[in-house]
């Protein structure tokens, strides 16, 4: 028993938990679409976005929905109401949105 508790002990210092592992493999998911050239650049979007809307990024997540590559933007504007934007990762058009969106004129 003590050898088994030893060994679950050792084992778990050597695997990374599941959450840092899902993490390595999006993130070599997303590094291989941009070289790929599935996706665009997460600066490029930023940059457009910050020049379409009202507020600043404070959450970017890439994900692949049925297919298609998106970034998912959660932009916080001064009234602090934030809004959600969806853009589609590999020509930056707005998808979606959630929220009273707020666009610069």
């Amino acid at each position: 028993m003590r050898r088994n508790l030893l060994l679950l002990c050792t084992t778990g210092l050597f695997s990374p938990p599941p959450a840092r592992a899902q993490e390595r493999r999006d993130h070599e998911r997303a590094r291989a679409a941009l070289e790929a050239g599935e996706i665009r650049p997460l600066a490029e979007i930023l940059a457009e976005v910050e020049r379409r809307y009202r507020g600043r990024v404070i959450e970017a997540d890439l994900e692949r929905d049925d297919g298609q590559w998106l970034y998912e933007l959660k932009i916080l504007p001064p009234n602090g109401r934030m809004f959600v934007v969806e853009i589609d990762a590999a020509t930056g058009a707005l998808l979606r949105s959630r929220g009273q969106v707020q666009e610069l004129r």
